[in-house]
């Protein structure tokens, strides 16, 4: 048994972990959080075996999207072309994540989402696995945007699904555990993929992304309870959801204060070595950092918005980017302190995901899947967002340190944005507004 003290605002977390019988026991003591009185208070999180197929797919997902932008010059050699016509590829995916989502979710409603998942992640490892063998770049460019169509259609239905897995009152630390798998990605995958196509080749970068779908869809059919297909059968049924304002507001949230974040992470590596004077051979080590944040951040995300609620954890984690990001600002010089704030910074990004799925669920009840889908949209639109903005400055030439003074204006928008949500919207508590139906089969 360890323990871990985690510190974080004057909030104070006894994290134990018990690696024999993967228990996790979450103590908080604060005024922000409920003091826990007594054993049975205890909430003591076990991972769940049927969450794991998700976080499965989240691993193959994370690590397609992510290690293909540090194998551009090695794919622009064989295929010879430019790096910026191999960018395209990833551009290309994007793309199919955005378009894929709801056209997919949309037509695959009124199927099991046991079988809608494995046929996803049939579509995902096929797609990945022909990427290895493409013979040039049309072809490949083809085959990019087929691999992001099921991407965030896979992510749409999982939410809804973690959702209806976990007990009252622990929906969102499920869904995190889903996205354990993108944030592990991050962590260790990418790094190690990126080595393995430098060393060897690009291809079997594809070709292991195809290998983890495989075993994604082996434990979706062994592990996935069945459920049944949601009540709406129409697509434009499924885009009602559309027609309310507390949908939009959430979009909003997701897209622009999210969108923040990226104006650091588009450009942290010029930002680490250029203003924090750090080597560029160590930036491989500056990203494992950044990941290890991203898998605390994700955890501790769906834990607190359990406890606080998914209004509550969304405004104070978007303030926290504000000032997370005002930091980089203003102390990026200095290296001790860029490499906390990467840590933070890393953390932040993946702790929204979880609440900020939740509320996009409650504003759309009856079209949870799409709005899950339409999620993943924002997400891709926050990336593309905070890039273009962050750029912004370095076109006239300021320092690498001044595209997160832009991330600060975008959150404190977001900030805004929340909290005119939480004023909304916020009083409806998760018992008072069931966030999803009952799993139909419950049997552990």
């Amino acid at each position: 048994m360890e323990q871990i003290f985690i510190i974080q605002r004057g909030v104070k977390f006894k994290l134990s972990v018990d690696f024999c019988t993967f228990k996790i026991k979450i103590l908080s003591e604060s005024f922000n959080l409920k003091r826990i009185n007594s054993e049975k208070d205890l909430d003591t999180m076990k991972i769940d075996k049927r969450i794991i197929p998700l976080a499965i797919g989240g691993l193959g997902i994370g690590t397609t999207e992510f290690t293909v932008m540090g194998l551009l010059p090695d794919i622009a050699k064989t295929l010879q072309i430019t790096i910026p016509q191999a960018g395209h590829l990833i551009s290309a995916y994007a793309m199919g994540v955005v378009i894929g989502a709801p056209i997919l979710i949309g037509y695959s409603v009124k199927f099991p989402p046991k079988k809608v998942l494995m046929a996803f992640m049939i579509l995902f490892t096929l797609f990945n696995g022909l990427s290895a063998v493409a013979p040039g770049y049309n072809s490949m460019l083809v085959i990019r945007f087929m691999s992001g169509l099921p991407h965030g259609a896979f992510f749409g239905v999982g939410t809804v699904v973690a959702s209806r897995m976990a007990g009252k009152g622990k929906e969102a630390f499920y869904i995190s555990m889903m996205f354990t798998g993108l944030t592990v990605a991050n962590l260790a995958m990418v790094p190690l993929v990126t080595y393995i196509g430098h060393t060897f080749h690009w291809r079997l970068y594809f070709a292991i992304v195809a290998v983890i779908g495989l075993f994604a869809i082996l434990f979706l059919k062994l592990w996935l309870p069945a459920m049944e297909s949601n009540q709406n059968t129409h697509f434009m049924e499924e885009l009602k959801f559309l027609k309310n304002k507390q949908s939009w507001l959430v979009l909003a949230i997701t897209a622009i204060g999210f969108g923040g974040l990226f104006t650091w992470l588009s450009y942290i590596t010029p930002l680490m070595t250029i203003v924090a004077g750090i080597k560029s051979s160590q930036m491989a080590y500056v990203m494992v950092l950044a990941g290890a944040g991203m898998v605390v951040g994700n955890l501790v995300g769906g834990i607190v918005s359990d406890k606080l609620g998914p209004e509550k954890t969304c405004s104070l984690l978007i303030f926290l980017m504000m000032i997370s990001l005002g930091g980089v600002f203003f102390l990026a010089e200095y290296k001790n302190i860029a490499l906390v704030l990467t840590f933070m910074c890393g953390a932040l990004s993946m702790s929204i995901a979880s609440p900020i799925n939740i509320m996009m669920m409650k504003a759309a009840p009856k079209s949870e899947m799409m709005a899950a889908a339409f999620m993943q949209a924002g997400f891709n639109i926050a990336n593309a967002m905070g890039a273009f903005l962050g750029g912004i400055p370095l076109e006239y030439g300021y320092s690498f340190n001044y595209p997160s003074l832009v991330g600060v204006g975008m959150t404190l928008i977001g900030v805004v944005i929340s909290i005119r949500y939480m004023y909304l919207y916020g009083s409806k508590t998760q018992n008072e507004e069931e966030v999803a139906a009952e799993c139909v089969s419950c049997d552990k």
